[in-house]
């Protein structure tokens, strides 16, 4: 199992790095020509997400990437380090929360409905530590010379 890992600032100019260093390793892992795009759209909304989950909470940590190759699959690990509001944060009764909340709540919720549609296996996990987005596509093993 061979992990490419990467830790870059949470600015948006470092997202497209991740991009075209995911759809290389991807490459080399084996996934399908045809699914790269796909993999370079679906990171690219990972990290622009982790980068703006940094920006709007003040964490000042990188955001990490990892590329991981296994036998018969490549992953993409996507985590973040804000806190995210898990079920039964809000008081009951409180409301939904200001006009900002809504907003970075929809543009997170979008930015996950683009890579569910984007990756057949998504697997999003987050609290009060942190997120991570794992996304996996099937890969081809190289042919035997």
């Amino acid at each position: 199992m061979a992990t490419v890992e990467l830790r870059f600032s949470a600015l948006p100019e470092h997202v497209r790095t991740a991009r075209l260093v995911a759809a290389a390793v991807a490459r080399r892992a084996g996934v399908d020509e045809a699914v790269l795009d796909e993999v370079r759209l679906a990171v690219g909304e990972a990290c622009t997400r982790a980068v703006g989950l940094h920006q709007s909470n003040g964490v000042s940590a990188p955001v990490r990437v990892a590329l991981i190759e296994d036998e018969k699959q490549f992953s993409i690990e996507v985590g973040d380090e804000a806190p995210h509001a898990t079920p039964g944060d809000r008081a009951p009764g409180s409301g939904a929360g200001t006009a900002d909340d809504l907003d970075a709540e929809g543009e997170d919720e979008m930015g996950l409905a683009v890579i569910s549609g984007l990756v057949d296996d998504v697997e999003v996990t987050a609290g009060e530590g942190g997120g991570l987005i794992r996304m996996t596509w099937p890969t081809t093993p190289a042919p035997l010379l």
